[in-house]
């Protein structure tokens, strides 16, 4: 594989952000769709994207587009295409289906018919009956819109959010590549102080680290493309190496991370001592009812407790808390996301900028409240 097609996908608004992200990287060239982004590469792209990416979903290959009106129609494209070059003898491909707005609506006959034209190739370099599935993973999709089939490859795995330093979670944690894209999207940087009231498992201050000291989010990680056949182990490797080789170890950091929990607390810590962050971040058991912050351009992010999260209708009670600790620090810029759209109104303050991002299948609400810039910025 020379030259492959790329499919980044992304939580529906941040589209941008990964935009923004591979444009730092050096890629153009892109096309941006609603949950996707899309460009032509190498191997070694599909290595670095999955390493370096902070706020993507996953990296797929598209292997093939075409039309397919019949069933017919979508074996015989499919049997074109060399899977004697995708797929090894023992590799356990997976077919994976979704069909909208198409003839071919029954997404199970569709997974079956691709899965059998695989077969079928195969068994034209592998004279055996039956394909024991039992090494390496190969996670295939077949999507069907407006009749157009796309057969797709997925080079992560396991989604691109599960970092790997997360091995316990408190309650219901805010995704990985949502805390980055906060991070990202607001004003903070690393010669600024950042707190976060409600830190839960310690995930906005242990990505804002990541970014601050240069540490590439699947550093601790491992893909389903590095045991693919025709991936050659060693650009995983080099590339690997090179993130380590661009960690800033000597980064100073002033992040703050409360939580009323202490068991959260111990949660949070955990994990930052699984990255080596133990001594950037501070984190302590507070009521935020409680918190005294220093008036000096801060930045709080954070995932106030809203729904699952609490298990109770506390919601508008700390929402009007943060409110109060917002007012207290005049000199201070607060981010924080939530799914109530009663937020404004119990913070006590319209948002400069409200932007709409999905926590996973939960719609929420992005308020940014911008604070004046530091006289040394």
């Amino acid at each position: 594989m020379d030259e492959i097609k790329i499919i980044i996908t992304v939580n529906f608004g941040l589209e941008a952000v990964v935009k923004r992200e591979l444009l730092n990287l050096g890629y153009d060239n892109l096309t941006v769709e609603d949950g996707r982004v899309e460009l032509v590469g190498t191997l070694r792209d599909i290595a670095i994207l999955n390493l370096r990416l902070r706020t993507a979903e996953r990296i797929l290959i598209k292997l093939a587009s075409f039309e397919a009106l019949t069933f017919e129609e979508l074996f015989d494209k499919t049997f074109e295409l060399d899977w004697r070059e995708i797929i090894s003898k023992d590799g356990n491909f997976l077919v994976q289906g979704r069909s909208a707005k198409s003839k071919l609506f029954s997404v199970s006959d569709s997974q079956r018919i691709v899965e059998k034209a695989i077969i079928k190739k195969l068994q034209t370099k592998y004279d055996i009956e039956t394909f024991s599935k039992s090494e390496e993973r190969y996670k295939l999709e077949v999507a069907l819109y407006k009749d157009i089939a796309t057969i797709t490859l997925d080079t992560s795995g396991d989604g691109l959010h599960k970092r790997g330093y997360r091995e316990m979670a408190y309650k219901a944690p805010i995704s990985e590549t949502i805390a980055a894209s906060m991070v990202m999207l607001s004003y903070w940087n690393d010669e600024r102080m950042l707190c976060d009231p409600f830190c839960g498992s310690g995930t906005i201050p242990i990505e804002a680290a990541m970014i601050a000291k240069n540490i590439a989010p699947g550093i601790t990680r491992h893909f389903d493309s590095e045991k693919f056949m025709f991936m050659d182990e060693n650009i995983y490797k080099e590339e690997r190496a090179k993130c380590y080789s661009e960690i800033d170890y000597d980064k100073k950091l002033q992040i703050f991370a409360s939580d009323i929990s202490y068991r959260a607390i111990s949660v949070a810590k955990a994990n930052a001592e699984i990255l080596g962050l133990e001594e950037d971040i501070n984190f302590f058991v507070k009521d935020i009812r409680e918190l005294d912050l220093p008036d000096d351009y801060g930045v709080i992010i954070t995932n106030p407790p809203y729904g699952v999260r609490i298990g109770g209708d506390e919601t508008e009670e700390l929402e009007v808390e943060l409110g109060k600790l917002y007012k207290s620090i005049p000199t201070w810029s607060l981010y924080a996301i939530s799914s109530d759209e009663s937020f404004e109104r119990n913070f006590g303050k319209k948002s400069n900028r409200n932007r709409k991002l999905y926590n996973g299948r939960i719609k929420t609400y992005y308020y940014q409240y911008y604070g004046p810039r530091p006289l040394k910025d």
